[in-house]
């Protein structure tokens, strides 16, 4: 079935024949939809907490901290492009005829072309676009004043100014200080800064992609030194691509593998799910994970910073809880029922799991060993905000391949939309995840897990897409809080809103969150 320079592509790549096999059964079959049980709830697998446990959890942070290996993990390899999608579009299609113009003038609505334009100077990029312009001795003001609206967009967009369409998120200017403008990437700097460090260094990982790690490098060549004397810590700042390994294979129209003009073998990214192996590789015992638009100015860091802490706070706690308790089981000739029973108890409560119903154990040893086996797990505390309208996943009960039930994040692709009793579940969704995550990857013993065990392969999907104007199948892998986590030990917590201030837009950057009080002419 495989050319030779089909082998000789997979040898390149590290994959195997099999795990392409593997991925045209999924085509071929279909991933099965996850089955809801209950939507996760304040009191159902929420916890929501008072100012006294959450100054006790903080408590807890701030004294071990300095104890800890820690890492902030930022999926950073992102495209802008997505973000300026209302601005490609205007810029892809008009003309300059009279309608067009008129067109133009009519739709005034916030989110708009004519809105953009209108607020164009209290964008954080206007300084730099202005500076791109005059280099090439085109005034901005000018420009307005005569409708260049291509002009004025190319030089957004395209690599005749700020290239922003071939631009990593990360790198786009996102907030306006008094002196200097952020992007992204120095806003997560700052915020390693102030929960993220064990108070003489900061550790923060980006994954990127490739072709954008230059860039990447050279800014924070650039800042670097900046931020280190502003905060008076070192940062240690790595990176990582997506493996080319956990590339995905596509089909045509016609389910034949997806091949360009040469016959090569197409492949895609898998999606942010790919991700876990990068995870997998951190050697750090306490790890953040954001992603790179989630940011916010100085004036409204607080929240995201003590909830940070709060979050960690509680990782912390229930993982001390989980190393006593493995402790007690691995004692097997002193186990007593009492001590299972407290145990049972604690998971059944903390740890995101409900057993199925009617389970009995033959005896104690079975029992500790079924108890053992819930516990021994990667361990994730997973920040949840109420649910207001914005799209993707949601925190629910899911029924696992044991008929129990466990607490997962589950995205609308995952449920079958036509069975009327799931999505009614789903819909119930009182909260939204915003990824917000601090976890731990080692067991008691200090060993660390390798989170390949804990993925849950059926969980991956199939969506269509179009490659040179033609409909193609894609394959994603299980996603990185969803299915790739779906056999940790998972915590929801609900936090602020206030700690979720995603830009997916580029009209998101007028929001109040993401306004500061100066302004750079």
């Amino acid at each position: 079935m495989y050319t030779k320079s089909d082998l000789k592509q997979f040898k390149r790549r590290g994959i195997k024949p099999e795990q392409i096999d593997s991925q045209l059964e999924n085509f071929k079959n279909g991933f099965n939809f996850v089955q809801i049980r209950d939507a996760a709830t304040i009191g159902n697998g929420i916890h929501s907490l008072n100012d006294e446990q959450a100054d006790e959890f903080i408590r807890i942070f701030e004294e071990k901290r300095n104890t800890l290996k820690i890492m902030k993990m930022v999926p950073a390899s992102g495209s802008a492009s997505r973000m300026f999608k209302t601005l490609n579009s205007f810029l892809n299609t008009y003309t300059g005829s009279d309608e067009d113009y008129l067109n133009f003038r009519l739709h005034k609505e916030p989110g708009s072309i004519f809105s953009f334009f209108e607020k164009l100077k209290e964008f954080p990029f206007y300084t730099h676009l202005k500076e791109a312009l005059y280099k090439d001795r085109f005034d901005l003001d000018k420009l307005l004043w005569k409708n260049e609206l291509i002009t004025i967009l190319e030089y957004i967009l395209t690599e005749k100014g700020l290239n922003y369409n071939s631009t990593p998120k990360g790198l786009i200017d996102f907030h306006i200080y008094k002196d200097h403008i952020r992007t992204a990437v120095e806003e997560h700097l700052v915020e390693a800064a102030l929960y993220a460090n064990d108070g003489k260094m900061a550790h923060i990982h980006f994954t990127v992609s490739e072709e954008h790690m230059g860039k990447f490098k050279a800014l924070l060549k650039h800042v670097l030194k900046d931020y280190q004397k502003e905060f008076n810590l070192k940062y240690d700042i790595t990176f990582s691509i997506q493996s080319p390994s956990t590339d995905t294979v596509s089909l045509d129209s016609k389910g034949d593998l997806l091949r360009d003009n040469d016959g090569n073998i197409v492949f895609r990214p898998g999606g942010h799910g790919a991700l876990i192996h990068n995870l997998n590789d951190l050697k750090e015992n306490l790890i953040f994970i954001k992603n790179i638009d989630n940011v916010t100015p100085d004036r409204n860091k607080a929240d995201t910073v003590k909830y940070k802490k709060i979050l960690a706070g509680v990782l912390l706690k229930t993982q001390a809880r989980i190393f006593d308790y493995m402790k007690i089981l691995n004692k097997k000739s002193s186990i007593t029922e009492e001590n299972l029973n407290e145990i049972e108890q604690f998971i059944y409560d903390n740890l995101g799991y409900k057993p199925k119903e009617d389970l009995v154990h033959p005896n104690l040893k079975e029992r500790a060993k079924y108890l053992k086996n819930l516990l021994d797990r990667p361990l994730r505390v997973c920040g949840m905000v109420k649910n207001e309208g914005e799209p993707g996943g949601g925190p629910f009960w899911v029924e696992d391949a044991e008929h129990g039930k466990r607490l997962m994040i589950v995205e609308s692709a995952q449920v079958n939309q036509k069975d009327k009793n799931q999505k009614k579940i789903f819909t119930q969704s009182t909260h939204f995840n915003p990824v917000d995550i601090v976890c731990s990857t080692y067991n008691y013993k200090g060993k660390k897990y390798d989170l390949k065990d804990f993925i849950d392969n059926t969980q991956g999907f199939i969506t269509s897409k179009s490659f040179e104007g033609k409909d193609i199948q894609v394959q994603e892998l299980p996603g990185l809080w969803n299915g790739a986590m779906a056999n940790w030990n998972t915590v929801f917590v609900e936090v602020p809103l206030s700690t979720f201030t995603p830009v997916k837009t580029v009209f998101d950057l007028l929001r109040f969150e993401h306004r500061n009080v100066f302004k750079i002419e």
